[in-house]
């Protein structure tokens, strides 16, 4: 007999015998639950005889018997009431834990939320898509009621959501388009790096999203809880059901702050800042203005992560601002890298290796960060040998700067349109879903094996827009991605080193060979002029006299 656990409080098995009950018992269960019926198979035991087991051994047993494929409400009531109310841990069982695991699920309704309930059943080896809309329901049957229907859903309404909603409404201006995002502010994420640098205010990156979105559409505002594709069922929060004939997915990413221990009690304080949040980009000003002599370190996550630049971006701005303030001779700086490489391209190693050692910073390759002790001012890194060994170091530190480690959101990793490691499963070229043909993806959720960046988005937007309208009808051609991504690594006030590359780390350039080679005066003013750079960085531009470094690799 294999116990599934499926949290602290609950754990679910096939049908078990008698003679299971004493592994039971040692796993730390107290209370056992049948929902089997009697005589529902020649090959079962009656309940009396796992009652009579679980009694010697000092368990209670309940028997909450329901009929295969027949989960009714009234029968998740009951087990709601039976379950609160046992002894805990309880294990059940039924032929197969289905049953089980599905009446814990609707008991669970309100009382968890959706994805966290989706997530666990999953662990577990259950899929419980079939009840979802009851679950979203507060465990009962909902009605078939549709709640909107629109000729295309966007889910999430960040850049690369607002990209491809105008580019659709750019080439078919009559469509019906809704998009979802419960969100009431739109950020400018890769201004943050430059308000840890002190460039920018907070405040700077900042628009009400209603401001930002293009005119014309359906903003539903309300966080999305699944996916029904074989219904073309957007569903919400609530149990609202949002139809759709084509559906277009990117949320974006989710930090994950808890992966690593002590790190959420100690955020904003102690010395431990992240510029991957927006409240605490000016704390790590602070502490990089404030420290006049220790240790800083800045870390970095393995892959993938959005903006993978950005943990080096703060290492090189903070490195400048000391440098340009006489401080650097006495702080220490160290980056500590799960990756085994500076850059994943490495034509543009060179000329990032330049500013390493001109910040003279030390750099720590296969070390993971694992935990971090604020008041203690500790942090703990898992180092990866080449042998893929590992043992836990230790670094004390004045201030470090943490990029988290990233994953799909919740409510997409357990979905139908996931793949096994949790990201819309999309053809890379097309970026439409591998399954669901009226379904695709762009941004940071889907896994392609590009680059996550703004700049990704912006190319991945006209491609997703003229394959949908193409599969609509309208008379265009497919669209290709080619991965292109790009990442602009400030590397000191006043100069960048643009990588730009696609699949395989294929250098993509856009910038023309005069520019990157600088051989022309009026550079800058072209740059505004032609609007190339996001607005963060032209208007950086006009504060700084920022030029681009020459990344030696590009001709």
């Amino acid at each position: 007999m294999e116990i599934k656990t499926v949290d602290n409080g609950f754990g679910v098995a096939p049908q078990i015998l008698p003679g299971d009950l004493k592994q039971i018992a040692e796993a730390g269960y107290r209370t056992v639950i049948c929902n089997r019926p009697d005589g529902e198979g020649n090959d079962q035991p009656l309940f009396h005889e796992i009652e009579e087991a679980a009694q010697a051994l000092g368990l209670q047993a309940l028997y909450l018997p329901v009929e295969s494929g027949k989960v009714s409400d009234a029968d998740a009531t009951a087990f709601d009431e039976t379950f609160d109310a046992a002894p805990k841990p309880v294990f059940a069982y039924c032929r197969s834990g289905t049953r089980s695991i599905t009446l814990w699920s609707l008991s669970r309704a309100g009382k968890m939320p959706l994805a966290d309930i989706l997530v666990a059943t999953k662990n577990a080896g259950y899929d419980m898509s079939g009840v979802v809309r009851r679950i979203a329901n507060q465990g009962k049957t909902p009605g078939e009621a549709i709640d909107g229907k629109f000729d295309i859903v966007i889910i999430g309404a960040g850049s690369a959501g607002i990209a491809v909603a105008s580019s659709l409404q750019n080439r078919a201006g009559d469509l019906e388009i809704a998009i979802i995002d419960p969100a009431d502010i739109h950020y400018y994420q890769p201004g943050w790096t430059l308000v840890g640098a002190g460039v920018f205010e907070a405040e700077e990156t900042v628009r009400t999203l209603s401001s930002v979105l293009p005119k014309g559409l359906h903003w539903i505002k309300a966080a999305v809880a699944a996916f029904e594709p074989e219904r073309n069922v957007v569903l919400l929060e609530g149990c609202r059901a949002i139809q759709y004939d084509r559906l277009v997915v990117c949320p974006g990413l989710k930090l994950d702050w808890h992966k690593v221990e002590g790190l959420v009690d100690t955020l904003g304080k102690n010395g431990v800042t992240s510029n991957y949040r927006f409240d605490l980009a000016p704390y790590t000003w602070q502490l990089v203005n404030e420290l006049k002599a220790g240790t800083a370190l800045f870390t970095q996550p393995p892959m993938p992560i959005k903006c993978a630049g950005a943990p080096q971006k703060a290492l090189y701005l903070s490195a400048d601002h000391w440098l340009r303030s006489g401080t650097l001779d006495r702080i220490d700086i160290a980056f500590y890298n799960a990756g085994a490489v500076l850059f994943g391209v490495k034509d543009y190693v060179p000329a990032l290796m330049d500013y390493i050692e001109k910040y003279r910073a030390e750099l720590k390759f296969s070390h993971n960060l694992v935990a971090v002790d604020g008041p203690s001012r500790r942090a703990w890194f898992d180092q990866t040998d080449a042998d893929g060994n590992t043992k836990r170091v230790e670094r004390r530190f004045d201030m470090i700067h943490v990029c988290p480690p990233q994953c799909a959101p919740d409510f997409i990793r357990v979905s139908p349109l996931a793949d096994q490691a949790g990201w819309v499963d999309v053809d890379q070229n097309t970026l439409r879903h591998k399954t669901y043909e009226n379904i695709w993806s762009l941004g940071d959720v889907m896994n392609a094996p590009n680059a996550k960046t703004a700049a990704a988005a912006r190319k991945q937007a006209p491609v997703v827009a003229q394959n949908v309208l193409a599969d609509m009808g309208h008379k265009v051609a497919i669209g290709h991605y080619d991965g292109y991504g790009s990442c602009p690594l400030t590397v000191e006030r006043g100069k960048i080193v643009l990588a730009e590359f696609g699949y395989g780390g294929k250098l993509l350039p856009s910038f023309p060979g005069w520019l990157i080679n600088g051989k022309q005066p009026s550079r800058l003013a072209w740059l505004l002029k032609e609007k190339i750079l996001p607005p963060v960085y032209w208007q950086a531009m006009l504060r700084g006299r920022e030029w681009l470094a020459k990344p030696e690799v590009v001709n």
